[in-house]
This record gives C-alpha cells, structure tokens and sequence, in this order.
C-alpha cells in the first residue's frame, strides 16, 4: 500500500519519496486515514514503530489546508514526558514542512532550560511539543494559550503517568477547550492509562502494532557470562574486536554510567554519558554528536534512552540488565530499525543470570550464551 492512498496530498507524497519512504510501517497504514477523518485514537504502539510520522503526516496535512492562528495560540499540542522525545518529535515535523510549500511554525518546549528564549521563540508557534510541567509554566505566563488547540496528542502516555505528571496533565485538559481531537499513544495499556483514555477519547477507534516485538527479527542477540569486575574490559573488548563505531550501551543506573564513561577515553574510545543528572545542554550535546557520528559511545540509562532514534543503530551492549523484559525489548529496540539489520549484546554478571532467563522466557527466544572466564579481553 503506497501513501498516496492514504489520503495524503501530492506535495507530502512528494515530500516522503525526496526522503526516501518507500511505503508506510504498519501503524502508519491503520492511523493516517483516521486521524484525517478527525476521529480520537487509542494507539497502542512501541517507540521505533513509525508512530510518530503516523500522526504527523495527517496533522500536517490537515494544517495545510487552514488559516494561520492567532500569535500564542497553538493549533496542535503535543505533550510526551521527556526533553530528547519532545526534541526528536519536533525535529520530525520541522523535517517534513521544510518539504511542503506553507510554512508551519514548530517549537519544542521543555524543562532544564531558562525559559526566557522558549517564550520569545512561542511567536507564530501553530505546533507545540512540550513536557506538561514546562507548558504549564509557559501558560501561567501567558506566553501561549491554548484556547484554539484542535488537535491533543498524548505521546507515551504510559511514561507520562510513572513519571508523575497526571496532577499536570489534569490541569492542562482543563484548560483546552472541549471540541478537538485527541489522539493518545502509550506502549502499554495499564489501568493508569485506560483511566486517561475514558476521560479523554470520545468514541475512540484503537490501533493495536507490535512492532518492536516483530522487529526483533532483524536484531541478532548474543550474550557473555562475565564476573561483575570484568564488564568494563570486556565491553572495551567487544568494541575494538568488532569495530563498533556506533554503539548504544545501557546501564542501570546514573552512577553506573558516569564509571563506565570514565574508563572508556583512558582506553582510547570516546564515549559520553546521557542521563537525567545531566544539565539539558550537555544531554543535547552528547545527543548530536553520537547521532552525527562524531562520539563512538553513548553510555544511557533507561529514562534517558527515551527519544533516542536513531535508523541505522547497528549495536547496542546491555552492560547492565533492565528490570523488565519490557525494558529489555525497549532498549535492543534502538536497533534493528528500519528494516536495516542491527547485533544487541547482553553482559550477565552471576547474579543476573536468572533474570537473564526470565527475559529471554518472556520474550519466546533463546540467546546464545558465551562463556568468558577464558577469554583474554587485553
């Protein structure tokens, strides 16, 4: 099914050809056509599924077509619960109305930075991606009102929800007005979010894609039997005997990061840490430079992976396991993305190696395990 059936015009066809899109991703097909119809959505779907350009192609497409807004007055809102998210999902519209021939104003707002540039550059906005806490700042500011959002998405509406912003969230429906459409995407569908889904969505049509599960297909998963004080020469191993010139590696935890980033560049492997205790500019910084190629090493922990899309990913290194199998499926996830092929290695220390079965149960596949008690990792 080509996009020119979805009810697409010719320019934003024109636009996803230039780029390259040979056909929609599964949740592209089934929500495109809805959300130009106007109806609420309920999409269950993971990070890495094509939902993003799913509801950005139609909301663009609708945009096009209507008269500017007052200044400060948003047309579309988009909330999602971390800074690199709201980056990543504005840097996905700006991308594609720089292909169209109307100009759509798109900001990412967001915590950890002085608010003073976001209020100025709030002039003309017509889409506003934001984290509620920040956008709730901005409003009691009256830098923007949203008195004419037409269209609300709630993005990973599940994250939002275990980071604590349903009081912000609340608060912030409060002040939209009552028609408009809301679209909400979460990767799972707990009470939590069902209790927003009744509260928000009016007679809602749901989508349900399991992509990243179906993607592990492209993912080739190995793991190493290693004592915990052998990780750190062990990653340094994998990373030189395979080449890696772009790899993602997960920890656990803030201080488990910093150790790890802190022994890499005395080895000669440059690499940098991406984390909550991080300042906005610096995790903006690491950002850039690994998606450009120029960091060979990005060490993230779990909250901070959110937002981390990046198609051609060929390794990511589980230096630390997640807690859940969910979390584990999350993070193999940044590889294997757009049909491109991607390895994900797992260090299991003894004392993970129980969890380490349960994952690979919950998942329905078996990893090869190789023992490294005889390996000379020098």
């Amino acid at each position: 099914m080509p996009f020119s059936s979805l009810g697409l015009s010719d320019d934003i066809v024109a636009a996803l050809a230039a780029m390259k899109y040979k056909e929609p991703y599964p949740i592209q097909k089934e929500v495109i056509p809805l959300i130009l119809t106007g109806k609420d959505l309920l999409g269950i779907a993971q990070t890495g599924s094509g939902k993003t350009a799913g509801f950005v192609l139609p909301i663009l497409e609708l945009l096009r077509k209507q008269a500017a807004s007052k200044n400060r007055h948003v047309k579309v809102l988009v909330l999602v619960p971390t800074r690199e998210l709201a980056v990543q999902t504005a840097d996905v519209f700006q991308t594609f109305v720089s292909k169209l021939n109307k100009h759509i104003k798109t900001l990412a707002v967001y915590g950890g930075v002085s608010i003073n540039p976001q209020m100025i550059q709030l002039q003309d906005v017509e889409i506003l991606v934001a984290t509620p806490g920040r956008l709730l700042e901005l409003v009691f500011s009256k830098a923007v009102h949203l008195s004419e959002v037409g269209v609300l998405v709630l993005d990973e509406a599940d994250k939002m929800l275990n980071l604590g912003f349903k009081e912000e969230m609340n608060q912030l429906f409060e002040l939209l007005p009552a028609k408009r459409q809301n679209l909400l995407f979460s990767a799972t569908l707990g009470q939590d979010v069902s209790a927003v889904a009744g509260l928000l969505l009016i007679e809602p049509s749901r989508i349900e894609i399991k992509a990243e599960t179906n993607n592990l297909d492209l993912i080739t998963q190995t793991a190493y039997t290693v004592t915990p004080e052998r990780k750190g020469p062990l990653l340094r191993y994998l990373i030189r005997h395979h080449n890696m010139e772009q790899v993602l590696v997960f920890t656990s935890s803030v201080h488990k990061a910093e150790s790890v980033v802190s022994k890499l560049p005395v080895n000669g492997i440059q690499a940098e840490a991406l984390h909550g205790q991080k300042t906005q500019g610096g995790r903006t910084e690491a950002m850039r430079k690994f998606k450009s190629g120029q960091l060979r090493v990005l060490v993230a922990t779990d909250l901070a992976s959110r937002g981390i899309d990046i198609p051609f990913l060929p390794f990511v290194i589980n230096y630390e396991l997640p807690r859940s199998p969910k979390d584990y499926i999350h993070r193999i996830g940044r590889t294997g993305r757009a049909e491109s092929p991607g390895d994900a290695i797992s260090l299991v220390s003894p004392e993970e190696e129980h969890h380490f079965k349960v994952i690979q149960k919950k998942m329905g596949k078996l990893i090869p395990m190789q023992d490294t008690s005889e390996m000379n990792l020098l």
